[in-house]
């Protein structure tokens, strides 16, 4: 178990996206650590999202960092925008272009910290000769592209041996799970080795007058 409570990051793919703004500033105030943003772009996964200019209007409602999981491809050419736009970590998959540690040599060069994304198929081995480029590793438990799946218990096994690579890295890498997480599902991720959990459902569920409890729910894992 962690000694410190985990770094919790409500994606907004959960949110009203009538008032991004608003859900922005309410689950900053609800106590969350960092603001997840899923970009998809309707060809590396099979749901459409949104673009930099939708980060850069959501910047001035948060001062958290902003946590952003490019589920694009390529995501080479949208580095610098994202960037711009406020993204203060980016995150990337493998199978998103030909030279992983190109592209994370570029986020870092920007400015952000660079993560790499494993789909359930994914194998760790991705990072194994890279882990000096990496400052945090996000896990899916579910398949990415849409919000509301089940959590894939199968992903445990893979969040104990990033942890593994991690500390024998020596190396002070984040690692997050993202996909099914609940106050149920978060302590079995936490137990793996997980230090960051991101949650949509489980964090918007009920409204903005909720949002605190359902944070601190995740927490207490």
């Amino acid at each position: 178990m962690a000694s410190t409570p985990p770094i919790i990051a409500p994606s907004i793919l959960a949110s009203d996206f009538a008032r991004l703004g608003e859900e922005a500033r309410a689950v900053e105030a609800a106590g969350a650590d960092w603001l997840h943003i899923d970009v998809m772009d309707g060809h590396f996964v099979p749901n459409i999202t949104i673009g930099p200019d939708v980060v850069k209007a959501l910047r001035p409602h948060a001062s958290i960092p902003f946590d952003v999981h490019l589920m694009i491809a390529p995501a080479d050419p949208y580095l610098e925008a994202f960037r711009n736009a406020g993204a203060d970590i980016i995150s990337v998959h493998p199978e998103a272009g030909p030279h992983l540690s190109r592209t994370l040599q570029r986020i870092r060069e920007l400015g952000a910290k660079a993560g790499v994304v494993f789909n359930p198929s994914t194998s760790p081995s991705a990072i194994e000769h890279i882990m000096d480029q990496v400052d945090l590793v996000l896990v899916m438990s579910v398949n990415p592209g849409f919000g509301g799946q089940s959590f894939l218990s199968s992903q445990l096994k893979k969040i104990e041996t990033l942890r593994r690579m991690i500390d024998a890295s020596g190396r002070d890498i984040i690692l997050e799970v993202d996909g099914g997480v609940t106050p149920q599902t978060a302590p079995q991720c936490i137990a793996a080795g997980a230090t960051a959990l991101v949650a949509g459902t489980a964090v918007f569920r009920g409204g903005p007058a909720a949002y605190a409890d359902n944070i601190r729910a995740l927490k207490a894992g």
